[in-house]
């Protein structure tokens, strides 16, 4: 059965999925990793294996009932991802329809990089979400042409449409090749039965597929909230993490064995002004040139913890910098030095200038030297006479001039704005708390 996912194509990521222990306050134990072994993979391919079944026989009936569709791609999300394979000198094949085969045989191609878990990422990231449809779309992930819902009736809804799809088809009163009644067994009229047709299953599966991400979002909540709830006496507490995602308004990371992700905002950056670079998943800082990206690796500590939003806010443990990603590639010649180049010049001429001057000026000759004294001498005594003289033109104005390069001024008067950097920095935080 492995061999048959492998020879279709069938994607085949490796995600890290966690469980909550509790302990007997019914409060976090410790969040740990599970770990799938080959009896979790062969349950798996039994119920892929049903499902492409169960997806067939309805096909073959034309029976109006629920698929489950994966759509490859959208435009916009393959350009942004080969815009990220493109500098790491990547590339997807494809073109605009790449298939399942291209997804995998790049997987491969990037197996044992440092960077794989990065790029792996990306590739989930720009896969669209499936959807339950009574029109057939095949799935692209697992690369079947027709794939239902059939193995768990019991916790979902649209397997249990299934069941009663597959139900009217071997009660009906209608014969058909692909069944085998027990003698004496009466058909049942098929409005009683099952009462769908292809309008219903349409209103059916766009409400099943809102309630499943309703689900997911309800389950992603709590955990949140259990999370933020084992961090809550943790504040101040130091942890090592990589950069799982980022954003315009800071990076989120997630921290190294407790698989719990927090918010670093870019306010709690070091001092500096972060450009968003979205093809590099990547902050880099306008002066400093620090860069965090994507799987890059950060020491951090705790700040804030808010169980009622369910979220938290990280900031960088002292001393702390992000490092580059694994396999992210060389920094461009001259990247981040090309300031610091000119600014190396500037003082190099200054000092060439100053030392010409003082040059000159200690091979100058006495009487030279006598007369610039004198020169000096009598502008000094000049000033003091006009500093004597009563402001008279000035007063009548009743405003100063200020001299400046031989134009007169007026003193621009500074206007008092009541407001801190540190309250700007504050509201910043706030509004990107709200944006996540």
């Amino acid at each position: 059965m492995r061999g048959a996912r492998e020879q279709r194509g069938a994607l085949d990521f490796e995600t890290q999925e966690t469980r909550i222990v509790f302990d007997e306050q019914r409060k976090i134990a410790a969040i740990e990793p599970v770990y799938r072994n080959d009896a979790h993979k062969l349950i798996e391919e039994c119920m892929l294996i049903a499902n492409v079944a169960t997806a067939r026989f309805l096909e073959a009936t034309e029976q109006p009932a629920l698929f489950r569709v994966h759509e490859g791609p959208s435009a916009q999300k393959l350009e942004n991802l080969r815009a990220f394979l493109g500098e790491l000198t990547l590339e997807l094949p494809g073109g605009l329809k790449p298939t399942p085969e291209h997804y995998q045989s790049l997987l491969s191609t990037v197996e044992g990089r440092d960077d794989a878990q990065v790029i792996q990422t990306m590739l989930l990231r720009s896969l669209s979400q499936a959807v339950y449809q009574p029109d057939n779309g095949g799935h692209f992930g697992l690369h079947f042409e027709a794939y239902a819902h059939f193995t768990s009736p019991i916790r979902r809804y649209p397997d249990l449409l299934v069941h009663r799809a597959i139900r009217s088809v071997i009660r009906g009163r209608s014969k058909s090749a692909h069944v085998s009644r027990v003698p004496g067994a009466k058909g049942l009229r098929r409005e009683v039965i099952y009462p769908y047709d292809m309008a219903g299953m349409l209103a059916l599966g766009e409400q099943c597929s809102m309630t499943e991400r309703r689900a997911d979002d309800a389950t992603r909540e709590v955990d949140a909230w259990l999370k933020c709830e084992f961090l809550k006496d943790r504040i101040g507490d130091a942890f090592s993490g990589v950069i799982a995602a980022v954003t315009n308004f800071g990076v989120f990371v997630e921290l190294h064995d407790l698989y719990i992700e927090g918010l670093l905002h870019v306010s709690a950056l070091p001092g500096d002004y972060y450009h968003f670079d979205q093809a590099k998943q990547r902050l880099v800082g306008e002066r400093t040139r620090q860069v965090f990206q994507l799987g890059g690796v950060v020491a951090v500590k705790v700040a804030r913890v808010d169980l009622d939003d369910r979220k938290i806010d990280l900031e960088l443990a002292d001393g702390a910098s992000s490092k580059r990603a694994a396999g992210a590639g060389p920094r461009k010649p001259g990247e981040g030095a090309k300031k610091d180049k000119s600014s190396r010049e500037r003082s190099k001429k200054k000092r060439k200038t100053a030392q010409k001057a003082n040059h000159e000026s200690q091979g100058q000759p006495a009487s030279n030297k006598a007369k610039s004294n004198k020169a000096k001498s009598d502008k000094a005594k000049s000033s003091k006479a006009k500093s004597s003289q009563p402001a008279s033109s000035t007063a009548q104005s009743g405003q100063t001039d200020v001299k400046d390069g031989g134009a007169t001024k007026k003193p621009k008067s500074r206007k008092k704005t009541g407001k801190s950097a540190a309250a700007k920095s504050s509201k910043r935080a706030s509004s990107s708390r709200k944006e996540r």
